[in-house]
C-alpha cells in the first residue's frame, strides 16, 4: 500500500512536535514537509514568536522540507485564508491528501479545521485528539519520551511573567495555577521544543530578552553556535 501524503502543521511548538512523532508511527502515512506561518514584517511564527532560523533548524534536525507562507501584520481572517488555500493548491500538486493538525481539544478550532478544507481535496488529521482530562497524561508521556521544549509566550492573564523562558518539564507543571491546562491548550503559553523522539539531534538554544506586548510575555530564543 503506497502511503498517504502528508502535510503538517507546525507551529513550532511541543504539540506540533509530538504530532509528528505519532503521525510517523503509523505505515499508512508519509509526511512530507512542515507547514508554518510567519509574520513577514518579523520574520516569525505568529504567537509564539519564534525565528525562522529556529524553526528551520527544527526542520533540519526532522529532515523534513519547511513550507513557509508570510502573512501581513495585521492579517484578516479572509487573507490569511487566501494565502493557505495557496498552499493548498501547491500541496494537491504534489500529490499530498491530508494536513494535520496539533490540536488537542477545543473544538471550535477543530470544527474551523475542517471548514478551511472542505472542498480543497485535502483532508484534515487530528492525531492528538482527544478532551480536556486527557491532556495531563499526554504532557507526561512526551516528557517521559524526552521530548523538550521552552516557553516563549505566556499570556498574562492565565500565568505570571515568570513562566516566560521556563522550561517545560515536570517542574513546571506542578507549578500551573489550578485551571491551568497542562499543555497550554486554552492559550495559557506556547512552546519551542528543541528535542525529542522526533528531531534526530537536539538544537542548541539559549533565552534571550524578555518583553511584555499587549497583555503577553514573549521570550526570545537564539541559536546557540
Amino acid at each position: 500500500m503506497i502511503p498517504r501524503r502528508v502535510l503538517l502543521s507546525w507551529s513550532s511548538g511541543k504539540d506540533s512536535a509530538w504530532a509528528l512523532h505519532l503521525l510517523r508511527q503509523q505505515l499508512a502515512l508519509e509526511v512530507v514537509g512542515l507547514l508554518t506561518t510567519l509574520d513577514e514584517a518579523v520574520d516569525r511564527v505568529a504567537m509564539h514568536s519564534v525565528r525562522r532560523s529556529l524553526v528551520e533548524a527544527q526542520a533540519t534536525a526532522a529532515g523534513l522540507p519547511l513550507w513557509s507562507v508570510p502573512l501581513p501584520w495585521p492579517c484578516s481572517n479572509e487573507t490569511y485564508e487566501q494565502r493557505i488555500e495557496v498552499a493548498l493548491s501547491h500541496a494537491r500538486q504534489k500529490g499530498i491528501t491530508h494536513l494535520a493538525f496539533g490540536d488537542l481539544f477545543l473544538e471550535d478550532v477543530r470544527d474551523y479545521r475542517i471548514r478551511q478544507l472542505s472542498g480543497t481535496g485535502v483532508e484534515p488529521l487530528f492525531p492528538l485528539w482527544g478532551s480536556p482530562v486527557d491532556t495531563a497524561g499526554l504532557a507526561r508521556r512526551m516528557l517521559a519520551s524526552g521530548l523538550r521544549a521552552v516557553l516563549t509566550c505566556v499570556d498574562l492573564k492565565q500565568l505570571p511573567q515568570t513562566f516566560a523562558g521556563r522550561t517545560y518539564d515536570t517542574g513546571l507543571l506542578a507549578d500551573l495555577p489550578p485551571g491551568a491546562d497542562p499543555c497550554g491548550e486554552r492559550g495559557e503559553f506556547h512552546t519551542f521544543c528543541y528535542g525529542g523522539p522526533m528531531f534526530a539531534s537536539e538544537i542548541a538554544v539559549q533565552v534571550g530578552e524578555t518583553v511584555v506586548r499587549e497583555g503577553f510575555c514573549f521570550t526570545d530564543l537564539l541559536l546557540r553556535s
